[in-house]
C-alpha cells in the first residue's frame, strides 16, 4: 500500500507551491454553489458504495455538489502533488493512512482541528485509536474511512479434517494447531500443506509483524513515534519464537511476502492467513469455507496493527470550499451513513456506538467489529513509516533466512532512528 512521490524535486516543488494554494477569509461567497472534487481509490464493491454516499449527500442539499473520480491508490500517491500545485488536485481525498503524514508535512492537507471542535461534525463517537491515526504533530489532518483489524482467515475444511474445532486463543495453541495441519504426505521435506503461512517480508499493510511485537509487549517506536525502541528484549523473543515456529517446527514456508501468502491460501495449500476484510470475497470466489478470527493473544497482550484509509481536505480549497468538504465529512460521519459504509464496503465500523448486530446483515463486518484484543494504529504520524518498515522487514526476513534476531534488530534500530530524524 505504501508508493512514494516519483519525482522528488517535482514534490518538493509543489510543497513550496502549496503553502499558498488555500484561499483567504472570504475568498467566495457564501451564498454561491460550491463544486468539489473527490478522488478516491476504492476500486472494487467498496467504490460503488462510497459514489452512492456522494450522490445521496448531493441529493440531500442544494448547496454542495461533490463529483467523485476513482483511480488507484498508487496513481492519487503518484499525481496529486502536482495536481495541487497546477490547482487542478481534488479538493477531497481518500488515501492510505500511512501517506496521510507525507501530505500534511508538505501542507498538501488543511488542519482539520477546528472542524473535529464542531458537535456537528459527528466526530464525537469515532474509534480513538482510528482518530489517533489522522493526527500528525498534535493536529488532526482528516477523518477515517477506513480502520479494520488483521485477523486470521482459516480454511474451515482443513481444521475439520485435522480434528480442530475451536479456533487457537493463544500463541501457543496457534502454533500446536498449525504444526496438526502442516502435512508431508510424500515425506520429502516440502510439506504439500501448511498450517500457517506467516510472510516474512512485505505482509498485508506491513502490519503482521508489529502486531506480533505488540503481542509480546514490543513495539517499533514509542508512542509519539519519534524514537526507535525496536531494539528491545521483547521484540527479540518475539522474533526468536517465530523463527523457530517457522524454520524448526516447519509450521510455514519462508521467504513469502504478503502476495504469495494470499495464493497459497486460495489455493488451499495452507489453513491460516493473516489478512485483512477483502481476503473474504476472496476465499469465496476460490470456494474456500472459511472462518475469521483475531489473531491470537501473545504472552502480553492480544492485539492487532490496523489497515487504515483517511479522508483529507487539501489546501487547493478556499474558505468556501472547505466549509462545503467539511460538511460532506460530517454527513459521512453521521451513523446511519457510517453503517451503511460499513456493510457495503465490508470494513468494521468506525463509530463506537455503531455494534456487531446493527451490521449482522454483513457476517463478515460483523465478526470483524466484534473480534476480541486492541486495535492499534501503525506508526501514526510518522512522515517516514516507509523506511521504518523497510527496516522491519530487513529484520525479520533476514531472521527467518537463519539471521541472528539479536544482530538483527540492532541493526534496524540504527535504521529506525536514521528514519525518525
Amino acid at each position: 500500500m505504501k508508493k512514494h512521490i516519483a519525482v522528488v524535486a517535482l514534490a518538493a516543488a509543489a510543497a513550496v507551491a502549496l503553502a499558498g494554494c488555500a484561499g483567504s477569509p472570504g475568498s467566495s461567497s457564501s451564498d454561491a454553489h460550491v463544486d468539489l472534487t473527490f478522488w478516491h481509490g476504492y476500486t472494487e464493491a467498496d467504490g460503488k458504495v462510497l459514489d452512492q454516499i456522494v450522490k445521496d449527500f448531493n441529493a440531500s442539499q442544494t448547496k454542495v455538489t461533490i463529483t467523485t473520480q476513482t483511480k488507484t491508490w498508487a496513481v492519487i500517491d503518484d499525481t496529486m502533488l502536482p495536481a495541487l500545485s497546477a490547482k487542478k488536485g481534488p479538493d477531497l481525498v481518500a488515501m492510505t493512512s500511512d501517506r496521510l503524514p507525507v501530505y500534511a508535512q508538505k501542507k498538501a492537507l488543511v488542519d482539520l482541528d477546528d472542524f473535529y471542535d464542531q458537535s456537528s461534525s459527528n466526530t464525537a463517537q469515532l474509534k480513538d485509536q482510528a482518530v489517533a491515526m489522522e493526527t500528525v504533530d498534535g493536529k488532526r489532518y482528516g477523518v477515517p474511512s477506513g480502520f479494520v483489524p488483521l485477523s486470521v482467515i482459516y480454511n474451515k475444511k482443513l481444521f475439520a479434517e485435522a480434528g480442530i474445532d475451536a479456533f487457537p486463543t493463544t500463541w501457543d495453541e496457534w502454533v500446536a494447531d498449525a504444526e496438526k495441519l502442516t502435512k508431508d504426505t510424500n515425506g520429502d521435506g516440502t510439506p504439500e500443506q501448511y498450517g500457517l503461512v506467516l510472510p516474512d517480508h512485505q505482509t498485508v499493510g506491513n502490519g503482521i509483524w508489529p502486531s506480533l511485537f505488540a503481542g509480546n509487549g514490543g513495539s517499533i517506536t514509542n508512542e509519539a513515534g519519534t524514537k526507535s525502541t525496536i531494539d528491545s528484549a521483547a521484540n527479540r523473543e518475539t522474533l526468536e519464537y517465530w523463527t523457530k515456529a517457522v524454520t524448526e517446527d516447519g509450521i510455514s514456508p519462508t521467504g513469502v511476502d504478503g502476495i504469495a501468502a494470499d495464493k497459497l491460501f486460495t489455493a488451499g495449500k495452507t489453513a491460516m492467513e493473516i489478512g485483512g476484510p477483502w481476503m473474504a470475497s476472496v476465499a469465496e470466489g476460490a470456494g474456500i469455507d472459511y472462518g475469521i478470527a483475531a489473531i491470537p493473544a501473545g504472552p502480553k497482550a492480544q492485539t492487532a496493527s490496523a489497515i487504515g484509509i483517511s479522508l483529507g481536505v487539501t489546501a487547493q480549497t478556499d474558505d468556501t470550499e472547505r466549509r462545503a468538504a467539511e460538511q460532506f465529512l460530517a454527513y459521512f460521519n453521521e451513523k446511519s451513513v457510517a453503517t451503511k459504509w460499513a456493510l457495503g464496503s465490508g470494513w468494521p465500523p468506525l463509530r463506537t456506538d455503531v455494534t456487531a448486530s446493527d451490521v449482522d446483515q454483513n457476517p463478515t463486518v460483523a465478526t470483524l467489529t466484534g473480534l476480541p484484543g486492541t486495535t492499534i494504529p501503525l506508526l501514526p504520524g510518522v512522515v517516514n513509516s516507509a523506511d521504518v518498515l523497510t527496516a522491519v522487514d530487513t529484520a525479520t526476513q533476514k531472521a527467518l533466512a537463519g539471521g541472528d534476531p539479536a544482530e538483527l534488530l540492532e541493526s534496524a534500530d540504527a535504521s529506525v532512528r536514521s528514519a525518525l530524524r
